[in-house]
């Protein structure tokens, strides 16, 4: 098998192609990336040291992806502008061009030269203001959810793929909408195999966490090197929730999809951690102070973000039921294998942040 991972160099693209060396080393992974990323770079000797060939190039230019050598059996857009904070201040020129563009493209290169497509998308796509209106209760840790809402696509589980889509979700969201439709016009089109995975906050060791992308990581590096954080929005208490997806529960989903070629017609997977693999982040604060025995000065902004929502569960009942997948890390093995490869990398990372 021959697989081709546009954004390979980025957390999620670099831990799919060590992965599928290490399952098989007869299989040919090959990684392009424009390494914007900030740490993407380190990634360049693990492939060297693995025999995974690196092209430097960018999804935004045809032309870059036409140079690429051979045919492939399997492309996996893992190609993005990430933050949903693009382009509220300033032009969303980049965040279109790369996440729209750039699939365009790599969907024009997999109809010409590869067997299948893998769309790595998000939970982003899901409207804002349905997803504010959720019935929500308070504890002492977290908002939870409450016993009873109407909302489509919704259930004490979380979210699933009949969430609404129709209502603004950020220039981030609409532009990986906007691919996965396209995505499933070149299934139906051309009869491209196509997959879309619509993913939760995916997190683990080796990536370089920021506040709008990453936050998991960013929670424990700022423990670790005694950094100050701040709560933001939401009353500024820390009770917003997320649920986290291990890159090796994605690994694992992914090689479930690719023997079960009768799915690859377009059709869309929530996937995430789920209830059980959730945090808000003032449990992922309390879960910071056990593991690394420091506290940081935490403050308070009142002030939400529209592009902010309370809570994002992921209800991935679909993949269980159809693919046989679930997630098999949880909240806690995530953090502690971040604090471990901190601390491995603190010198690296001391540079970087």
């Amino acid at each position: 098998m021959r697989i081709l991972i546009p954004g390979g160099a980025g957390f999620v693209g670099s831990n799919l192609a060590r992965s599928f060396k290490e399952m098989d080393t007869s299989i040919d992974v090959v990684v392009l990336d424009n390494l914007k990323r900030r740490g993407s770079e380190l990634n360049l000797p693990e492939f060297k040291k693995r025999s995974i060939p690196f092209f430097h190039g960018d999804v935004r230019q045809p032309s870059d992806l036409e140079d690429l050598p051979g045919q492939f059996d399997l492309v996996i857009d893992a190609s993005a502008e990430p933050s949903v904070l693009a382009g509220i201040h300033e032009s969303p020129n980049y965040v279109l061009d790369t996440n729209l563009k750039g699939t365009l493209h790599c969907l024009e290169f997999a109809r010409k030269r590869a067997g299948a497509f893998l769309f790595l998308s998000t939970s982003r796509v899901y409207s804002i203001e349905p997803l504010k209106k959720i019935q929500l209760r308070e504890t002492e840790t977290r908002f939870e959810i409450a016993d009873q809402n109407n909302t489509p696509g919704f259930s004490t589980q979380g979210v699933d793929e009949a969430f609404p889509t129709h209502l603004p979700r950020s220039f981030y969201g609409a532009s990986k909408l906007s691919s996965e439709m396209l995505a499933q016009e070149y299934a139906d089109t051309y009869k491209l195999p196509v997959i879309i995975n619509r993913c939760g906050v995916i997190s683990g060791p080796g990536q370089f966490g920021k506040v709008d992308q990453g936050v998991f990581s960013m929670w424990v590096f700022n423990h670790l090197f005694g950094k100050p954080l701040k709560y933001q929005g939401f009353g500024g208490n820390g009770k917003q929730v997320r649920d986290l997806l291990h890159p090796a529960d994605l690994f694992s989903l992914i090689r479930k999809e690719i023997d079960k070629t009768e799915t690859w017609k377009g059709q869309i997977f929530n996937i995430g951690g789920g209830r059980d693999t959730s945090l808000s982040l003032m449990e992922l604060t309390q879960l910071c102070q056990e593991l690394t025995g420091k506290e940081v000065p935490i403050t308070k902004n009142m002030e939400t973000a529209h592009v902010d929502i309370p809570l994002y569960i992921s209800n991935s009942t679909k993949a269980k039921e159809v693919l046989g997948w679930e997630p098999k890390i949880r909240a806690k093995q995530i953090i502690l294998e971040i604090l471990a490869w901190a601390e491995q990398n603190r010198k690296q990372l001391e540079l970087l942040l």
